[in-house]
């Protein structure tokens, strides 16, 4: 495996990585970074969460944007605004030894008139959720010939999210200034059909195989219970791991809302996430939840994407989910930072075929384990 100084990363940010103890690049960084670097053309790039997409294009576009000039010429568009957060700390972090370039986070919830007028700062890189990007560009806060470079992150989950017409607009208002950066981890047919309209036809594309996604300091295990057993299960679990923290996946906000009732009343310290609660309440039971004020994090799959915290001992599905890319989604919010995690799923009988197909598509393998421990 080649180094980073090998794929041309230049020595502020070799020094930035190193700080960050950020030594051997993954696999789609090796295929991403250096034809990033040197080229910067339409490029599509597919993995998986947890494989490194922040770093396969964030390490190339600090190299490519001029941090002499004072405007934005690079957007990057996530699906989130937890998202959008992690990717400005990540850059942040990147220019440790690089000073003189700002990165502006343009998300909804916040303040626009405000928003517009810290991009009259010096401001190289935006990072932005779709919809409130267009709602910038259409106030003429941003001049979009100067952006050359437009990275759609996690561009399947902007798709099933509803921003098709606000990624197709943005798109449409850049073209011909700006190449295209896409990174997904899978392609249904409405983003081939955006990728068809908006994306060079001779498009670099490099693909991580599904063998490589996972990451393998995840111990996968699975209990089969009876429905009416999935609390008492989940609370055996949850103390014969004492003081670890966890995060409990459910599939619906109604499922979430209720088990964080029941482990309430358990007297468990628990915060919960999901789209129900306004912003400001995501963000404060997140923080409670980093600063281990609170053992587990009751959550949809809001947060399987977006929400990094090192500590994380366990994962948890309450409920399996709908997509299996999900449960790749989820299991990796533990074991990060080169630190080994557990996650564990609670079924029903009925549902032991879709953990073997789990197994089969992720090329994992479960271990079963008694219900009572």
């Amino acid at each position: 495996m080649k180094s980073f100084k090998e794929l041309g990363v230049s020595e502020p940010f070799l020094k930035a990585l190193n700080a960050q103890r950020v030594i051997q690049p993954t696999e789609i960084q090796v295929k991403s970074i250096p034809f990033l670097i040197e080229n910067g053309t339409d490029f599509i790039g597919q993995a998986q969460t947890g494989t490194g997409k922040t770093l396969a294009f964030g390490v190339p576009i600090l190299h490519r944007v001029d941090k002499e000039i004072p405007k934005p010429q690079a957007i990057i568009l996530a699906p989130t605004r937890e998202l959008c957060q992690q990717i400005q700390k990540q850059l942040f972090k990147l220019t440790k030894f690089y000073k003189g370039l700002f990165t502006e986070v343009i998300v909804g919830g916040e303040n626009i008139d405000a928003q517009i007028y810290a991009l009259t700062r010096p401001t190289q890189i935006i990072v932005a959720t779709p919809g409130r990007l267009l709602d910038i560009i259409d106030r003429g806060a941003i001049e979009l010939q100067d952006i050359e470079t437009i990275i759609l992150d996690e561009a399947d989950e902007m798709i099933s999210m509803g921003f098709k017409k606000d990624l197709e607009a943005i798109l449409r208002k850049s073209e011909g200034y700006r190449s295209v950066w896409l990174f997904s981890a899978t392609f249904p047919d409405n983003l081939k059909e955006l990728i068809q309209k908006f994306v060079s036809k001779d498009v670099k594309k490099e693909v991580v195989e599904k063998e490589a996604i996972v990451n393998k300091a995840i111990a996968h295990e699975f209990v089969v219970c009876e429905k009416e057993r999935k609390l008492q299960t989940l609370i055996e679990y949850v103390n014969i791991h004492g003081n670890d923290t966890g995060i409990v996946f459910c599939r619906t906000k109604a499922a979430t809302q209720q088990l964080a009732k029941q482990l309430k009343a358990k007297n468990f310290s628990i915060v919960e996430i999901h789209g129900d609660l306004q912003q400001r309440d995501r963000e404060k039971a997140l923080r409670i939840f980093k600063t281990n004020k609170a053992q587990l994090l009751i959550t949809t799959d809001i947060s399987a994407r977006g929400i990094d915290v090192d500590d994380v001992n366990f994962v948890v599905h309450y409920d399996l989910p709908d997509q299996i890319e999900y449960y790749t989604h989820r299991s990796g919010r533990t074991a990060r930072a080169g630190k080994k995690g557990m996650s564990l799923s609670i079924i029903q009988g009925n549902q032991v075929k879709k953990i073997r197909a789990i197994e089969s598509q992720l090329k994992i393998k479960f271990n079963r384990i008694k219900q009572n421990y």
